[in-house]
């Protein structure tokens, strides 16, 4: 009987071994790329166009110009000024949301007559078109007029407050939040509704208090939920424009334009699309620069809260 060498037995099962591994991925494979075709082949086109300098108002314009584009964008004020804006909008947004989201979690969390209807009620802000949402703000809620939000203060004396033309970054953060604090609420939700009774009911029966136990076992139960919920708020609402766009156009002046509106005055307005692409792909790389330093921070929070259990 011929022996079969070692070398050949272990040829054979890394071949199969590679041979699963694709059978596995291929079904993947349409899926990725398709991704790849509508997402990596734009962002490419957008870094090669951002090294000329393209005006559609003059025709056969184009000229490469390398890096040029760059640094006017990292000299140009408005620049500055539209990601500061980007900034408190997207902290002012995730940070008030998250705070009503475990507000609204914890009452959610506890057993009373109606609780479905109350909990698909808070939800359905989340499912409002964000341009339906900012049109209903606008309008219906704070206009200086016939507003509701002016009716309810008007008997204070606080009435006829033109939100959107004095007070437009508040306007834009109170439409925000109101579309946000749904997504937050889940998520804490989600973690109170994981938290195991057990430990309630000993920290209950050892004296604490109801503030004493949210404090020290719900608080440090709900961080990596919380964790979550401003790391993908902070990824989606950097790139508000629907409610900028319909409420306020960025105005007055430049009080409500971030880097989103501002990118888009600057192709579709200015309709400089060299300038518009560099501005583009340096949007792209501070969203993942941040959102990369985000989930280091949360897995590592997770990874040592992990290890010390």
């Amino acid at each position: 009987m011929t022996a079969i060498p070692a070398g050949t037995g272990r040829t054979r099962a890394k071949a199969q071994e590679r041979r699963q591994k694709w059978s596995r991925r291929a079904p993947l494979l349409p899926a990725l790329i398709f991704a790849v075709v509508v997402t990596q082949v734009p962002f490419l086109a957008t870094v090669v166009t951002s090294f000329h300098s393209w005006n559609l108002l003059r025709p056969g314009s184009a000229r490469f110009v390398g890096l040029a584009n760059y640094a006017e964008v990292f000299t140009d004020s408005e620049f500055y000024g539209a990601a500061l804006n980007t900034v408190v909008m997207t902290a002012g947004c995730v940070l008030a949301s998250m705070a009503l989201g475990i507000g609204l979690a914890l009452l959610l969390d506890r057993p009373f007559p109606g609780r479905g209807a109350v909990r698909t009620l808070l939800i359905t802000p989340f499912l409002v078109m964000p341009v339906a949402s900012a049109l209903l703000w606008k309008t219906s809620m704070l206009d200086p007029t016939y507003g509701l939000v002016d009716q309810v203060l008007r008997p204070f004396g606080l009435g006829g407050v033109d939100w959107v033309g004095e007070h437009p970054l508040v306007a834009v953060l109170i439409a925000l939040v109101w579309r946000w604090t749904p997504f937050m609420m889940l998520i804490v939700l989600a973690g109170l509704q994981s938290q195991s009774g057990e430990v309630l009911e000993a920290a209950r029966t050892d004296g604490a208090g109801p503030w004493q136990v949210f404090r020290h076992v719900t608080l440090p139960h709900l961080r990596r939920f919380v964790e979550l919920g401003v790391l993908l708020g902070s990824i989606y609402v950097v790139n508000t424009f629907d409610e900028i766009y319909m409420m306020t156009q960025g105005g007055p002046g430049t009080a409500t334009t971030n880097l989103p509106y501002y990118l888009y005055q600057r192709v579709f307005q200015g309709f400089d699309v060299g300038q518009g692409a560099a501005l583009g792909v340096v949007v792209v790389a501070g969203t993942i620069v941040v959102a990369v330093f985000a989930l280091r921070a949360v897995f590592t929070a997770v990874s040592g809260r992990e290890a010390g259990a």
